[in-house]
């Protein structure tokens, strides 16, 4: 970055002080040049925006300044003094925190016990103090106004909660910069805009915040400055009020994104899928369940978004759909107008359905496998040869998922981790085309995916949808929602409480019936 690129003098610059400088910053992995000369500069106290696509090189250089990698070329400074990290510890010490956007929570932990791993509070003989952690804890989560236990095991709660507990791990270290790598992936809006205000109370308190985001109202609502990247090379730092969001995307892609629009209408075919009076029970719960009475229709060729708040039951429709939800539910369930209770995942993919869950890391990806074996692995048979997989016979079976969700991969055989967030995700519905779905289950398909990879899974499922898939899709972002769909369900604490119609749905509307402020109204039906 120079002075030029920021409208600025050198001299103001150095006056204003800076909290972080790094210079020709280069990473290099096995096949791929993931920074090269990168340099940077962030201001004490301001909020600096990261933006650029999935791969562009956002995440790398934070894992550097956090100690996570160590640079191949290049420097870096951090409040005016030398650093080199040759881990996190060491940035940790130096008054850097890192929340991933990947979860790295202990699953059989506590939640007290996740926050403070390795740093664990000591009381007399130097026994482990529980009740001063959790005590902490409890502070930290009431900060962010997370109502969770801090004796709850942390593998127990849903990705929402178990974000805000990674940032709650990241607040415990009092860290003097802060680095949010997507914080608001897995966050409903009313738990976005409640870390809005935390962020807002820690930068009164002079911390420095580096955000990588793919929200583009969320950027130009927080950020004093943004500096994109793309292809691992630094394109330019601006002032935000200097700039806007069609310019920063553009910067980002390399061309101009075209505003996403679906609304002609698609042929809506047969009823794939019927549900009536869904209840699944949850008995340690003192609601008593996690679904109570929905029902829905899904046609072929139609779109059908899943609007609530965390913890509403999106998840748990879509897992009971499919037979990964306790057997315990109630009502009925049809595929092809035939009554089902699948007992097993692998039932419901033989009935035609596949699910793309919302936790790609934990329940999604195999990280021993490469590429190709991510993608295949649903449909092994058809890579068979004599008993035994052809490594030939399924890098044929995987080019085509590869080439039609648009996946960056050095070849078929790289390593699935070696892959950005986005290309991931385009890997995992790769994997499901194949198996050659009628329904489609997305629970928040575009999690930590950026706008240009945005745009072509949304063209991607508008043409599944033309040729005849029925795509049942839930998602945090209301936009995303009222951009694809063609009704709109909204669920409030396990319960239907609204349909609307795309002409009839807006973000006013759905939050209303979200929050259990409205009375439900009826969408009205389609032609057929």
């Amino acid at each position: 970055m120079t002075a030029a690129s920021t409208g600025r003098t050198t001299a103001e610059l150095v006056g204003e002080g800076r909290a972080l400088s790094m210079r020709g910053i280069t990473k290099r992995f096995p096949g791929v040049i993931a920074l090269d000369d990168v340099s940077l500069d962030v201001r004490r106290g301001e909020l600096h925006a990261i933006c650029g696509e999935n791969g562009a090189g956002k995440s790398t250089l934070m894992k550097i300044l956090s100690g996570v990698y160590q640079p191949d070329a290049g420097t870096l400074k951090i409040h005016g003094r030398m650093a080199r990290f040759a881990g996190t510890r060491d940035a940790e010490l130096a008054g850097v925190a890192i929340i991933h956007q990947e979860l790295n929570l202990v699953e059989d932990l506590s939640v007290a016990a996740n926050v403070f791993l390795g740093r664990e509070r000591r009381g007399w003989a130097g026994l482990i103090d529980d009740a001063t952690m959790e005590a902490e804890t409890a502070r930290l989560l009431d900060m962010l106004e997370c109502r969770v236990s801090p004796r709850a095991p942390a593998g127990s709660l849903r990705v929402g909660d178990q974000q805000l507990v990674e940032i709650a791990k990241a607040l415990s270290l009092d860290a003097s910069i802060l680095v949010m790598d997507e914080p608001t992936s897995a966050l409903t809006e009313a738990e976005s805009a409640r870390l809005e205000r935390t962020i807002q109370r820690l930068r009164e308190r002079g911390t420095t915040i580096l955000s990588i985001s793919h929200k583009m109202d969320e950027v130009f609502r927080q950020a004093d400055r943004i500096t994109v990247l793309r292809d691992g090379r630094h394109v330019r730092t601006v002032e935000r009020a200097a700039t806007t969001p069609t310019e920063i995307t553009g910067w980002m892609v390399g061309r101009e994104i075209a505003g996403h629009s679906f609304h002609e209408p698609r042929p809506r075919g047969e009823t794939l899928l019927a549900v009536r009076g869904l209840t699944l029970p949850w008995p340690e719960h003192p609601r008593g369940y996690r679904l109570a009475d929905v029902s829905l229709d899904l046609h072929a060729g139609e779109i059908v978004g899943v609007a609530g708040l965390m913890g509403a039951g999106r998840t748990e429709l879509l897992e009971t759909i499919f037979g990964a939800s306790p057997p315990t539910w109630t009502g009925e369930i049809r595929v092809d107008g035939r009554p089902v209770r699948f007992m097993h995942p692998r039932e419901a993919c033989a009935a035609g359905i596949a699910l793309v869950t919302e936790d790609r890391k934990r329940l999604g990806l195999f990280p021993d496998l490469d590429v190709a074996g991510n993608v295949s692995l649903c449909s092994l048979a058809k890579a068979r040869r004599g008993g035994f997989v052809s490594r030939t016979r399924e890098e044929a079976l995987v080019a085509g998922p590869i080439r039609d969700t648009g996946v960056k991969t050095p070849g078929p055989h790289a390593a699935i981790t070696g892959l950005s967030g986005g290309n991931q995700q385009k890997c995992i519905i790769g994997r499901w085309l194949l198996t050659e779905p009628r329904i489609l289950l997305l629970d928040d398909p575009t999690r930590g995916i950026d706008v240009g990879a945005k745009a072509e899974l949304y063209a991607l499922i508008d043409r599944l949808c033309r040729r005849g898939m029925g795509v049942l899709l839930t998602s945090s972002e209301l936009p995303e929602l009222l951009t694809l769909s063609d009704r709109i369900l909204v669920l409030a604490e396990g319960r239907l409480t609204a349909e609307f119609a795309r002409a009839d749905a807006t973000e006013h509307r759905i939050l209303e019936a979200a929050t259990g402020c409205t009375a439900r109204p009826t969408a009205k039906d389609a032609p057929p």
